[in-house]
């Protein structure tokens, strides 16, 4: 382990090709994996579990007590993933007796200023703005982006591979694979150019546009939607996840954008 003065409890758990910056603490019950740097003036508090070749940028803090006031000391976990990069000032704070444990995937992305809190659960390759707060117990799946200063309410589950608007404000739920912008937050397309670089052909992608098609713009309530969408795209693991997604829906979701009170989509390129 290379590490310089830094403070090191003796308990922690450290892999010996761990690299510590200098004015960094890390605390008793703290677990971090092989090849995983950690810059100067970061704080990893009790309870954290760090996976492989992450890198912890200054001022980072992790494990911090929740700051919720149902939060009665219980000894709960932080827990972050393989190749995950957590840039400076960000802070995760670890789980309540609700779920024990915030969790933030591997390979993803949390730029400067992020705050995740307690009982949060992220999926793998998400990417996280700067300055983006997520409120807790919030769900995100993989391949999400939240662009800049995005605000996520409390509860909200947001679905994979969507793409949220920088500044935005997410009080409800977000379906998978979608385009989110404006105030309130509402559709306007799928996430198109993503997918096509994580390799979903074009049938699949012209699938996923015509369920939110039939979700979003054609005036229909949600369950009628849901039957149509049942009745009418091919069945695929795509149509499933959709599916599924609303139908555990406890929010609600979000809306389609309403554009000039003539409810048409847009896949105008607002990101």
């Amino acid at each position: 382990m290379n590490q310089t003065m830094a403070f090191i409890h003796p308990e922690a758990k450290i892999a010996p090709s761990v690299t510590i910056g200098p004015f960094s603490s890390i605390a008793a019950k703290v677990e971090i994996g092989e090849g995983t740097w950690i810059g100067p003036n970061v704080h990893i508090l009790d309870g954290v579990k760090i996976g492989k070749n992450c890198h912890i940028f200054p001022g980072a803090v992790l494990g911090g007590v929740p700051q919720d006031l149902k939060f009665k000391g219980e000894e709960t976990l932080a827990i972050i993933g393989d190749n995950t990069t957590i840039r400076e000032c960000v802070t995760i704070n670890r789980g309540t007796a609700s779920k024990g444990k915030t969790i933030v995937g591997s390979n993803c992305l949390l730029m400067a200023y992020v705050h995740v809190a307690h009982d949060c659960i992220l999926g793998d390759n998400i990417i996280l703005g700067n300055g983006t707060q997520l409120a807790g117990e919030v769900e995100i799946d993989d391949y999400a982006i939240l662009s800049g200063l995005v605000a996520v309410h409390q509860f909200v589950k947001i679905g994979g591979h969507s793409m949220i608007s920088g500044g935005s404000l997410v009080r409800k739920d977000v379906p998978p694979y979608l385009k989110v912008a404006h105030e309130p937050l509402s559709y306007v397309g799928i996430n198109s150019i993503g997918l096509r670089r994580r390799g979903f052909s074009n049938e699949i992608i012209a699938q996923i546009h015509d369920a939110y098609r039939l979700l979003f713009t054609k005036k229909l309530n949600l369950t009628n939607a849901v039957q149509q969408i049942k009745d009418q795209i091919p069945g695929s693991s795509e149509k499933e996840y959709i599916l599924n997604f609303l139908a555990c829906s406890k929010r609600g979701i979000i809306k389609g954008y309403n554009n000039n009170s003539n409810g048409n989509e847009t896949d105008n390129d607002l990101f």
